[in-house]
């Protein structure tokens, strides 16, 4: 088995002057769930096609576990599944007929054993033979991840597989894709749902043309923001401020009202220090919280000119 699932190396596409994907450096391990954001335009789909195997890199390299983009493509689609931001289904044939077709033309054995198996698996089983036509846009959006896997991919592209679905469906998909992560398989997950993203993956990539950013959702938030707690007090007082800031290891402190905001090194260690030097002042404290900046807050950071160190594999 290669080392990486997936591995770029200044990965690059070209459409006449427009420069799409900007020399991509990136490795994804077996196994992993990972997100790679980035706004409209920003050359995601590009890059989920180049490795793929569905366009041709400008320049660089990529590998697919272990095979060469350009080299091994139709090894590398034999071993993909991909599922479309508006994934073409055969409208006037039924759901199962949908699937035996792809099923057939990936060379699965057992084709009606397998094309059961995902109709059941994402709840379409009692709908196999009506037509896809007649599918609300959520059950296509599972028929077609159903069709992505009928032949047992080890990696699985998925971009934007929640887009445009209501509550119910969209938890049916991300539950899918848990179960998915369960077995192992390596899934390159393009989306623009941040609450999304921060539920399933491992790592994300922050990504507008080339990398801003990659690592961990907590490790990024660290970062780029520090660690912060929230200070509430029953009054505000200057004296309760300056008492706070005169410990060494706070980094920061505002204060709006009765509730400061204080970053540290170590929360853990340090909270009960603040609380001990507050109680001492005089203050009363009525709680005391981490601050969690979310995954909206890291991303906009980001996209807006914020910086972060690149983090684990790359």
């Amino acid at each position: 088995m290669a080392e990486f699932a997936l591995e770029m190396r200044n990965l690059t596409k070209r459409f006449g002057n427009n420069l799409a994907v900007d020399g991509v450096n990136l490795a994804i391990l077996h196994g992993e769930v990972f997100g790679f954001l980035g706004p409209n335009g920003a050359g995601k789909t590009t890059t989920v096609r180049m490795l793929a195997c569905l366009i041709a890199p400008s320049s660089g390299e990529a590998r697919v576990n272990g095979h060469k983009v350009g080299v091994d493509d139709m090894q590398i689609r034999r071993e993909v599944g991909i599922l479309t931001e508006t994934p073409g289904l055969y409208e006037r044939l039924s759901a199962r007929l949908n699937l035996e077709i792809y099923a057939k033309l990936y060379g699965v054995k057992d084709v009606a054993g397998q094309v059961e198996r995902y109709l059941r698996l994402l709840e379409l089983w009692d709908r196999r033979n009506d037509n896809a036509g007649t599918f609300s846009k959520g059950m296509r959006q599972k028929l077609a991840i159903a069709r992505a896997l009928l032949h047992e991919p080890p990696v699985l592209f998925l971009d934007e597989p929640t887009a445009a679905l209501d509550p119910s469906a969209a938890k049916t998909v991300r539950d899918f894709i848990e179960t998915l992560r369960g077995e192992g398989r390596t899934i390159f997950l393009c989306t623009h749902n941040l609450d999304e993203a921060e539920r399933l993956c491992d790592r994300i990539a922050v990504f507008r043309q080339r990398l801003i950013a990659v690592d961990t959702p907590d490790a990024l938030r660290r970062q780029l923001f520090g660690r912060q707690v929230a200070v509430r007090l029953r009054t505000a007082n200057p004296a309760f401020e300056q008492a706070v800031r005169g410990l060494d290891f706070v980094q920061s402190l505002s204060a709006q009202d009765s509730e400061m905001q204080i970053q540290l090194t170590d929360p853990e260690a340090q909270t009960p220090l603040i609380v001990r030097r507050l109680v001492e002042a005089g203050a009363d404290v009525q709680y005391v919280a981490e601050v969690k900046h979310s995954l909206e807050d890291v991303y906009l950071s980001l996209v807006n000119g914020g910086s972060a160190q690149r983090g684990g594999v790359q």
